[in-house]
């Protein structure tokens, strides 16, 4: 379960229970700072704290304002300057050399629009999502603090924010993050006033397919799960066995190479591990994978071994292009010396998520630049003229 997953449970226990429930995200920051703007953190009014916002250095202060500076529901925005010689004196001595600035609003279960409700239905329906909410104003301008747009995939839209203006601006920009599935800080000058505003990007879980339901595979399950990825095995041995063997939440499908089309869906979206150990099934499952729109195709074992399977392929009249071998990874993973059926897992996730950031991997002192050297161009004061 990933930090969304469960500050999603954690709400749903605490309306059952009766007990008041606050959300912190972090809304924009700048310079060196731990999370970046849509990190979230739910607090409960009995204590329960579910998700970070740093490091541990902010999240008992965040907390202290809900019981303090709340009493009336209304959302406020704290502002953590560490880049200020004061840091060490107010405590927190965090060292980042960055501004952080976080969002805290008390959760109403019926309030409209609903970013929790919105949330949980973009992970349960596995689509995009975005919710742009506005976190600041200047002027005379009629916009509350914690207003927001929600946007569905379907151009649906739901909106408490009045202006209208700055609504059209907004379901623009909110379309376009919908395409590019980045998330930015946008600050609108509107006729009278500025607003800013956080465009943030939901992404359902990445769903994982696995095939191959030897041993080796159940820590690439686990890993996988850990990151609240859907995770879907494939056991093409089709081995009733196999369900006791894999975390709950994996969906297991027992299946035989010959009918593994019909069975396995794969869109845009999906990455996939094959680790059969099986030639002629892993022959079979390539047919179905390089045609398919897969994001990530990795195939456990050595480069030669693979080679032949493209080049049996061929036999059979089916070439490779371009672009579907640059989604295949082989042999799977990155180089960490990895010996263990653990070790190899933690190689072939890392390699995965890697793809999905669209970085390369490597050592990070290695590195020159920042390390989240994106939010240089997608969380910076894009100005917006409005009207």
């Amino acid at each position: 379960m990933n930090e969304l997953q469960a500050i999603l449970t954690a709400f749903e226990s605490s309306q059952k229970s009766g007990d008041i429930s606050f959300l912190a995200t972090v809304v924009k920051t700048q310079g060196s700072t731990y999370r970046r703007p849509g990190a979230k953190m739910l607090m409960t009014g009995t204590g329960q704290i579910v998700g970070t916002i740093s490091a541990g250095c902010l999240e008992n202060d965040v907390f202290e304002y809900t019981r303090q500076r709340m009493a009336d529901g209304k959302p406020i925005v704290v502002t953590y300057d560490n880049t200020a010689s004061e840091d060490i004196l107010w405590g927190f001595g965090l060292g980042c050399n960055g501004v952080v600035q976080v969002l805290i609003e008390r959760l109403e279960n019926e309030s409209t629009p609903n970013a929790i409700a919105f949330i949980k239905e973009c992970l349960n329906n596995k689509h995009l999502g975005i919710i742009a909410t506005v976190f600041a104003s200047e002027g005379a301008v009629d916009l509350k603090l914690g207003s927001r747009l929600l946007l569905y995939p379907n151009s649906k839209i739901i909106t408490d924010i009045e202006d209208a203006n700055l609504t059209q601006s907004l379901i623009a920009d909110a379309q376009a993050a919908l395409v590019n599935q980045k998330s930015s800080v946008n600050n609108y000058q509107l006729p009278f006033g500025s607003a800013e505003v956080f465009i943030e990007v939901i992404q359902p879980p990445t769903p994982l397919v696995i095939f191959g339901a030897g041993y080796d595979a159940v820590p690439v399950a686990q890993f996988a799960e850990a990151l609240g990825w859907q995770v879907t095995v494939v056991d093409c041995r089709a081995n009733e066995a196999t369900r006791a063997r894999f975390p709950m939440t994996c969906e297991v499908i027992l299946s035989r190479r010959e009918i593994l089309e019909k069975q396995v869906f794969i869109d845009t979206g999906t990455v996939t591990v094959v680790m059969t150990h099986n030639y002629l099934d892993d022959l079979e499952i390539m047919k179905t994978l390089l045609p398919s729109p897969a994001r990530y195709i990795g195939v456990l074992g050595p480069k030669h071994r693979t080679e032949k399977l493209l080049q049996d392929l061929e036999g059979q009249g089916i070439v490779c292009t371009t672009e579907q071998l640059e989604r295949l990874h082989s042999p799977v993973g990155i180089d960490i010396g990895a010996e263990t059926p653990a070790e190899i897992a933690i190689a072939i996730i890392a390699e995965i998520q890697a793809v999905l950031k669209n970085h390369n991997g490597g050592f990070l002192r290695n590195r020159n630049q920042p390390i989240h050297q994106y939010d240089e161009s997608n969380f910076n004061k894009l100005l917006v003229k409005v009207g």
